[in-house]
């Protein structure tokens, strides 16, 4: 009996379902479900009065314990599957009335579905076996009880089950009208329950069945089945943007659970479409290094207080001064950094195979069933301390650019410029390096940095004075206004093609709303207005503009994540 939280309890469960009959057990188990319904999980509850409303008796031990209601709550639940595990055979003369699931309906005028909603809301009911039959019982005088308190709840429900076809009619047509304005089920049930005088269950209940019988006519379609790649990285894209999960859910009409796995599998995608370059190293295997290789650089605390102690000089330029802020790395503290930084890396990679697979073309692909949060939040953990060791390693050599960048450059060369050159290619040296061949880094940086330039440098100077003529200044005065009618038609076919790629994208509905809107088409003049094209597809002219304000923010998300330039 793990199931417990309260010792107390579990004490009790074990006496009631170890030494009382199956028939005693029944009727327990129907005074559990009646205190369940009448406590309050916020107040507290004493032991003795506890075991009396079960029981019948009151105990003498545990005089001064008292439980907490939540708790109490809680195992009172589990109690009463434990006495409902074994159920006695209903006799066929009983003390009071005692009613099924179905007759009980009938008597108050209400469905069974009803029923089952008001249990949760304290209708007592005692699980039996009648004529070999499992059932749920409802006692007449629980009912009473049920009854006499929520009075006017069940009114409504037998009145909605005595509704006429002129009213269902009316509450159908309003939510055909608001379904149509792109009004979400519940927003639209409140407001047609409000004008009618019904519950937003009935209106609801009313509209799914509707919906259930009549699928080709249906007001809220079901959505069900995956969600497409585009509708992924919509949802994806706004829960980057700051929108909760439970927004995107109500907009797509579907349940958080499958919003986040969603949202999941694109973070999974993206992982598997990023390169992790790593240089590899048998220590990475052996578990008892990884304590040294995470551990703390060689004289850590020394090269902390050789920081805070740094300033710049006073004729360095402002722009360059935070470089003289970060000391340099000896050749150790070097070692353990690129150790480091790569470890993660390989660390990241492996737990990334998890769950990739590879398809029928040889690329891969995401396992849905394998993709696990812990697993996501570990690489993204992984990759961000290798990118803080990464950008230490590049901040401690950036002052080893600069002194070349100053011997590399010509007159009339911008040396921020040539700086600039010279990070990118400190910032691919430092992914390249190898580090477990013994060199000191600044040797290959230096390499690299200076046959970047000699490659760089003389390109940007060929292109400089082939436009040069002496007369910069005049060029300088007056802006060149004059326009090459090849270079503005080889623009206007690239936007068009980034444009029908993007629109090949869409929905076919949502692609010939689009091109319909801006009059894309061969044979269209200009583009239809919006209740043109809602009598092309018999829809609303407000849900036109709702579906074209929808595909053009796919659009535009599109162009951001693909880099493609809109006209």
């Amino acid at each position: 009996m793990t199931g417990f939280r309260l010792d107390a309890m579990r004490d009790l469960a074990d006496q009631l379902t170890r030494f009382a009959p199956p028939a005693r057990q029944a009727e327990q188990a129907a005074k559990v479900a009646a205190l369940r319904a009448d406590m309050n999980p916020n107040r507290v509850y004493p032991y003795q009065f506890v075991v009396w409303r079960i029981t019948g008796f009151r105990p003498e031990d545990r005089p001064r314990l008292v439980l907490s209601g939540e708790d109490l709550a809680s195992d009172l639940a589990y109690l009463e599957r434990l006495l409902c595990s074994s159920l006695p055979e209903i006799p066929g003369e009983l003390p009071e009335e005692v009613l099924t699931l179905g007759e009980l309906g009938k008597r108050l005028g209400v469905s069974t579905r009803t029923l089952r909603r008001w249990q949760a809301l304290g209708l007592v009911g005692t699980p039996a076996v009648v004529e070999g039959k499992r059932r749920l019982l409802f006692r007449w005088s629980e009912v009473e009880r049920f009854v006499a308190r929520n009075a006017a709840r069940v009114e409504r429900g037998a009145r909605f089950e005595r509704m006429e076809a002129s009213e269902r009619e009316a509450i159908l047509a309003r939510m055909r009208a608001l379904a149509e304005q792109g009004i979400g089920l519940l927003h639209a049930s409140r407001r047609t329950a409000r004008e009618f005088g019904r519950a937003v269950e009935t209106v609801r209940a009313l509209v799914k069945n509707h919906d259930r019988t009549s699928p080709r006519d249906a007001f809220y379609p079901a959505r069900t089945g995956p969600f497409d790649r585009l509708t992924k990285w919509d949802i994806y894209s706004s829960y980057r943007r700051g929108h909760s999960v439970e927004h995107i859910a109500k907009a797509h009409q579907r349940s958080c659970n499958s919003v986040y796995r969603a949202i999941h599998e694109v973070r999974a995608q993206r992982l598997v479409e990023l390169p992790i370059d790593f240089i590899a190293s048998p220590a990475f295997d052996e578990a008892d290094m990884e304590p040294a290789i995470l551990g703390p650089m060689p004289n850590e605390a020394d090269y902390e207080a050789r920081r805070a102690a740094m300033k710049a000089p006073r004729d360095v330029p402002p722009e360059l001064a935070s470089l003289y802020l970060v000391p340099l790395l000896d050749k150790d503290q070097e070692q353990h950094l690129f150790r480091q930084m790569n470890f993660l890396k390989c660390q990241a990679a492996r737990l990334r195979d998890s769950f990739c697979v590879t398809d029928e073309d040889g690329a891969r692909v995401v396992d849905p069933v394998k993709v696990k949060i812990t697993t996501l939040d570990a690489i993204d953990d992984l990759l961000k301390r290798a990118t803080r060791v990464r950008d230490l390693l590049i901040n401690a050599n950036m002052r080893l650019v600069v002194n070349i960048a100053k011997k590399h450059t010509a007159p009339g060369d911008s040396l921020f410029e040539v700086i600039s050159d010279g990070n990118v290619s400190l910032m691919k040296a430092v992914g390249k390096f190898d580090y477990g061949r013994g060199f000191k880094f600044s040797t290959y940086a230096s390499w690299a940095i200076m046959k970047n330039f000699s490659r760089s440098l003389p390109d940007e100077k060929a292109r400089r004075d082939r436009f040069l003529t002496g007369q910069e200044e005049v060029f300088d005065l007056r802006a060149d206004i004059r326009t090459n009618e090849a270079d503005l038609l080889a623009q206007h076919e690239r936007a068009k093609e980034s444009v029908h790629g993007l629109l090949d994208q869409l929905d076919p509905r949502e692609r010939a709303i689009i091109r319909l809107r801006a009059g894309l088409e061969a044979d269209m003049p200009r583009g239809l207005t919006l209740e043109e094209i809602g009598n092309r597809f018999g829809i609303t002219k407000e849900r036109v503009r709702q579906l074209h304000a929808r595909s053009m923010r796919k659009l535009r998300n599109l162009a951001i994540e693909q880099h493609v330039e809109m006209p």
